[in-house]
């Protein structure tokens, strides 16, 4: 395991801290991005954790195991770090900007302030859906801004089974909720079968969500950083923009919640 959530720390916690701990984590993708193929080109400033930056290049298809392999171990290990060491390249990781022009809609950072409960007011909910892990999901969700599920968690849930399920059973798409609040935050597949809806998130590693997949009175985007979040302040993931557009890189353990009885 590459990346893992750290455990809950006192808000005393030193940033340097988590640097170093990312620093190892970049020594270690560089040494996987080495042996899986040689072209490949990952470098580290050999400089102290504290200022330390990255550089990813790339030079392999854009389709196969070796893309999918890739793309999860890069994510996981590589995005803290460009939050952290420039909060504003998470949303271009990648070479692409985010894309204004749609209905991606920017929140304040505040939404995110400590609230009785991390940066919810409550924790998540008792019965999630996707048979997730609850004690991952409120880790994730309420106190954490910049980690993640490991890449493919979700392909260990039974969340596409029952995606497929209801998208056949009822004809349409599939509303994924606030594992927090229960408010509806992503509505999917929307402009696309559900094939091509699981099959980019096989491939990114994540539920991978796209705008018109977005309810955007529940979800807000932190310009600062690309960071996603819903309007109560759950942690969902970042904004990863591809040549496609914006793309919503989303923990499942985040949006697996039930619907209120006023949703």
């Amino acid at each position: 395991m590459l990346v893992g959530l750290p455990p809950r720390e006192s808000s005393s916690t030193s940033i340097t801290t988590y640097r170093t701990m990312i620093a190892n984590n970049a020594r270690i993708v560089a040494l996987l991005l080495a042996l899986v193929n040689p072209s490949l080109a990952f470098t580290a400033s050999s400089a102290p954790a504290s200022t330390q930056k990255t550089q990813l290049q790339l030079s392999t298809s854009d389709e196969g195991s070796r893309r999918s392999f890739l793309t999860n171990v890069v994510t996981a290990a590589v995005l803290p770090s460009l939050v952290l060491s420039n909060p504003s390249s998470a949303s271009a990781f990648g070479g692409f900007k985010a894309f204004e022009s749609g209905p991606l809609v920017y929140g304040d950072d505040a939404i995110m302030d400590q609230k009785g409960h991390g940066t919810t007011a409550s924790p998540v909910q008792t019965d999630l859906r996707y048979g997730v892990s609850n004690k991952l999901a409120d880790k994730i969700s309420s106190f954490n801004r910049v980690f993640a599920e490991m890449g493919g968690y979700f392909e260990g849930t039974s969340f596409e089974k029952d995606v497929r399920d209801l998208v056949a059973t009822t004809g349409g798409p599939v509303t994924f909720y606030d594992s927090v609040s229960g408010k509806p935050l992503f509505v999917a597949p929307k402009g696309r079968s559900v094939d091509e809806f699981i099959e980019e998130s096989k491939v990114h590693g994540w539920p991978s969500f796209r705008d018109e997949e977005v309810v955007w009175e529940s979800v807000r985007v932190l310009r600062s950083s690309g960071e996603t979040v819903s309007t109560v302040g759950t942690h969902l993931g970042h904004n990863l923009p591809d040549r496609n557009g914006n793309r919503y890189c989303i923990n499942l353990v985040s949006i697996a919640g039930n619907p209120t009885s006023s949703e």
